[in-house]
């Protein structure tokens, strides 16, 4: 695979090897949610959740998969999970892949009329996005229950607030390279990636005509820093990817330049201030305290950190899994970092696929 697209894959958080065809989903949908009002008392006039499924929906409803997106991801972010030989096989199951507010597609600051066009668009939590995503299954696809939620990263936030809001909507819950609530480190991490964007004096707060393009740069330099791990870069692991003779400053350059190719500033930030607010102990019932969240999950929760995450350290999900009742705690030995968590090398695919099909199918 040339470092090219290796950059495009990342700039989707799609980090899977190829192992064959593509899959296809069958249809690209769009749910609208007339009058949505956010957690901050905002209320958008049309709330627009894009989304597709695979595969097809048996006469019992009940071999539904759900695939929450991650950061600025489309639909297509779990395909390193789905097709024959591996974890989500879609002659048998009907998956439903959501794209979370902020990518762009589904409700956005870029693609939102005014009041709510660019900076005025409204934080969104990840329980917005379960409460729209909760909407679209029960109202539009008369869903009521599903075999499994799987989700990685700002996915696996969502997984976890499924877990805490809706007990019972779920027989099983996958999270991976994400915890149940983004900690102050994991803050100050995104808000010196916010700051890199919004130093650029074409930001203009928010109200740009152009794009930011230093600030994005800047953005994409400090993204590649926190996103694998300092063994990975020390090992140059990025030469798998690479054709023979890229250097080290070509990667670093495709960062600086193309790392998520026509991506909207203030949809970026859109999402990191998503990102930042995630707290299942925010939940109604909960007053803030997360390990009695957390002991509130009742379904078999398979928790898998990667060892090397950068954005959501194996320190913060072992505090974490202590108080999950029944969880099955299955570290990636990955020297990837976060991006271990969507199968971004053959091994940790292998390690995906093999650990899940299990869980699912027990």
């Amino acid at each position: 695979m040339r470092i090219s697209i290796l950059l495009l894959l990342l700039s989707q958080h799609v980090f899977a090897q190829s192992n064959g065809p593509r899959p296809d989903p069958s249809v690209v949908h769009e749910f609208v949610i007339r009058s949505f009002k956010t957690e901050s008392g905002a209320v958008l006039p049309e709330a627009h959740i894009v989304y597709a499924t695979y595969g097809h929906l048996n006469a019992d409803r009940d071999n539904v998969v759900l695939l929450p997106s991650h950061y600025m991801a489309t639909h297509r972010g779990y395909e390193w999970l789905i097709g024959p030989g591996k974890a989500l096989d879609t002659t048998r199951l009907f998956l439903v892949a959501t794209e979370l507010f902020g990518n762009g597609h589904s409700s956005s600051p870029s693609n939102t009329p005014e009041p709510f066009h660019g900076p005025r668009f409204p934080v969104t939590t990840i329980r917005d996005n379960v409460e729209a995503v909760h909407q679209l299954l029960v109202n539009e696809l008369k869903i009521t229950h599903l075999k499994a939620i799987i989700g990685f990263s700002m996915g696996a936030q969502q997984a976890f607030q499924w877990a805490v809001s809706y007990p019972d909507f779920a027989s099983r819950i996958v999270a991976t390279s994400g915890t149940a609530k983004t900690y102050p480190h994991g803050v100050v991490r995104l808000e010196g990636q916010i700051s890199a964007i919004e130093a650029d004096t074409a930001f203009h707060d928010g109200d740009y005509t152009t794009e930011p393009a230093k600030g994005l740069s800047a953005f994409g330099v400090v993204w590649a820093g926190w996103l694998y791990s300092q063994e990975w870069w020390r090992k140059e692991l990025w030469r798998a990817n690479a054709k023979p003779g890229t250097t080290f400053e070509q990667v670093l350059d495709r960062f600086r330049k193309g790392f998520i190719p026509g991506a909207d500033a203030n949809n970026l930030i859109l999402q990191c201030r998503t990102w930042e607010q995630h707290d299942i102990s925010k939940t109604p019932g909960f007053d803030g305290d997360i390990e009695k969240a957390l002991h509130s999950i009742k379904v078999p929760f398979l928790y898998m950190p990667s060892q090397t995450d950068l954005y959501f350290p194996i320190t913060d999900a072992t505090y974490e899994q202590a108080f999950i009742p029944g969880v099955l705690f299955r570290p990636i030995p990955s020297l990837w970092g976060h991006t271990a968590g969507a199968a971004s090398n053959p091994e940790d695919g292998k390690f995906l696929n093999d650990t899940i099909g299990r869980f699912l199918s027990q």
